[in-house]
């Protein structure tokens, strides 16, 4: 399905965002919203930014710096990317040329993939998943799926004080799959007045919120946010859910090509880091893979690459076969040690090659770069789906 009209946003955050007609009041309102976002993506780089310059013109001026701030200086330019990735997948949804491949998922499934995911994330935050999943079965584009759950969870991270909670259920009438994720956005026992409150809760509309409105609305899925005390509800309705009687989907519709994909994973928001010294191969990677929702990051070199991971590993690492050496090897090992499964993919020099790692003894994948076009997307598919 061709999306033309991305740019068509839901309503408020606070009430239910369903598809409607464009109006000129309505196209006022979308334009309104789209310098909203504009404005918050500025403010949320240019803060960190601010005080990350600071902090290296003390460190031009003085020629030393202490690990403490050293410390909040990656986190402040940690910030900034996180921001810009983020208004990078906004501005996919927003392009106008996302076509979705529906498929009949385990709406669980794919939930319970994101939270393990990021337990390690979850944990170091202090923060408690609490997970009461029934099951349901949804048509949607599996990828926009997990960029979705992803979005939520992190949207969720940023704001809970405690605990989050991730309920799914099927509601009787309409019978539509719901996800629902509950967090308390300040402490339940402290009283506020409404200046504070109201303070408090334009701060949850963050451009992650913002990913999260306009993923759910590209996939035509009603969300709702409510507001009750200190606590914040999100719930996600799914029209076209499966149930005994493929209710809200007929037997030819499946039969019409959406296949259960059950046991694949959704790519959409996996990152993935490029190392290439030089530009064409750069350019020919980047056109291949532009259309898969991946994050993509690009570096010149491995020593390039190993200062990149040092502040958090991407999930696939495409390199140039000319940059292997031992230092890619030391990097490889430090990934591994790290317990973390990265999928590495090699680009040879020559010839159409497309090879998966673990046959013919390939610990890594090989794409030749006649091949590139063709076949990187399916290696980088083939190789995150065994990472999880």
């Amino acid at each position: 399905m061709d999306l033309s009209d991305l740019n068509r946003a839901p309503g408020a955050s606070t009430t239910t965002a369903t598809p409607t007609p464009v109006t000129d009041d309505k196209t006022a309102a979308d334009i309104a919203r789209w310098l909203d976002v504009v404005q918050a993506l500025s403010a949320e780089m240019s803060g960190p930014l601010t005080a990350a310059l600071e902090r290296v013109q003390t460190l031009a001026a003085t020629g030393r710096i202490d690990r403490t701030s050293l410390r909040a200086l990656g986190e402040e330019i940690q910030q900034v990317r996180l921001a810009g990735m983020t208004g990078q997948q906004l501005a996919r949804l927003a392009s106008g040329r996302l076509r979705q491949t529906h498929e009949r998922l385990r709406l669980t499934d794919t939930l319970k993939d994101v939270l393990n995911q990021r337990a390690r994330e979850t944990q170091a935050r202090g923060i408690v998943i609490k997970q009461m999943l029934k099951p349901a079965e949804v048509i949607v584009d599996a990828c926009l799926l997990f960029s979705l759950f992803n979005a939520m969870l992190a949207w969720s991270l940023t704001h809970a004080q405690s605990n989050i909670e991730f309920r799914t259920d099927i509601k009787t009438w309409p019978t539509h799959a719901r996800v629902v994720c509950k967090f308390a956005y300040r402490a339940p026992d402290e009283r506020i007045e409404e200046p504070a409150e109201t303070a408090a809760r334009a701060a949850l509309d963050t451009t992650t919120w913002r990913l999260v409105e306009q993923t759910a609305w590209t996939m035509g899925l009603p969300l709702d946010r409510k507001f009750d005390g200190a606590y914040a509800t999100l719930t996600i309705e799914f029209p076209r859910t499966v149930n005994d009687q493929l209710e809200g989907v007929s037997a030819i519709e499946l039969d019409q090509g959406f296949s259960p994909s059950i046991s694949s994973k959704p790519l959409a928001g996996s990152q993935v880091l490029v190392v290439a010294s030089r530009r064409d191969v750069r350019v020919q990677v980047r056109d291949a893979i532009r259309n898969m929702g991946l994050i993509v990051d690009f570096v010149n070199s491995v020593e390039e690459a190993r200062e990149f991971c040092r502040g958090g590993l991407p999930h696939a690492v495409v390199i140039e076969a000319v940059l292997r050496g031992d230092r890619f090897n030391d990097l490889r090992n430090e990934c591994e040690s790290n317990g973390s499964d990265v999928a590495f993919i090699e680009i040879i020099e020559e010839g159409s090659t497309f090879e998966i790692s673990g046959f013919g003894g390939l610990n890594m994948a090989r794409v030749g770069r006649d091949a590139i076009m063709a076949s990187l997307p399916s290696a980088l598919m083939f190789e995150l789906s065994k990472t999880t």
